[in-house]
């Protein structure tokens, strides 16, 4: 476990970008975190790192968003989600079967069940006294 503490949106970003060079294709990483803590914003560093030039956004109203870098980025929000049900429905096991891609999720306690010991988790909590201090814990990554 490895905790990290950014002062900005801006850091939180280059983080991220940084990160992305470290991880290969067919991997799963759970953003978890409150509506506001950081989970996009580390998505857009991400998939900068990964020389994906689209801009990001978080895709609740769209579920899965496919980006095209250097490496396929599929960015999964299951904010919307009822149920594990529903992700099986829109093709989520074959989603996160995929090898030749990586796999961000946002919200994935909507489908924990299906959560695994290969997959890296990065929690968000935001600071109450600052809110532009973001305490990032991840797990699952050496």
């Amino acid at each position: 476990m490895k905790k990290h503490i950014f002062y900005s949106y801006t850091e939180t970003q280059k983080f991220a970008e940084s990160f992305s060079e470290h991880i290969n294709p067919g991997q799963i990483i759970a953003l978890i975190g409150d509506l506001g803590s950081g989970k996009t914003t580390f998505s857009q560093g991400f998939a900068r790192g990964l020389g994906i030039e689209e801009k990001v956004i978080s895709p609740t109203f769209k579920l899965v968003s496919e980006y095209y870098g250097q490496i396929l980025l599929l960015h999964i929000d299951c904010y919307r989600l009822k149920n594990i049900n529903e992700f099986l429905i829109i093709g989520g096991e074959e989603i996160l079967s995929k090898k030749d891609a990586i796999v961000l999720i946002e919200w994935p306690e909507r489908i924990k069940s299906m959560w695994s010991d290969d997959w890296i988790y990065i929690s968000f909590k935001m600071s109450k006294k600052e809110p532009d201090v973001r305490e990032v814990i991840i797990e699952g990554f050496q």
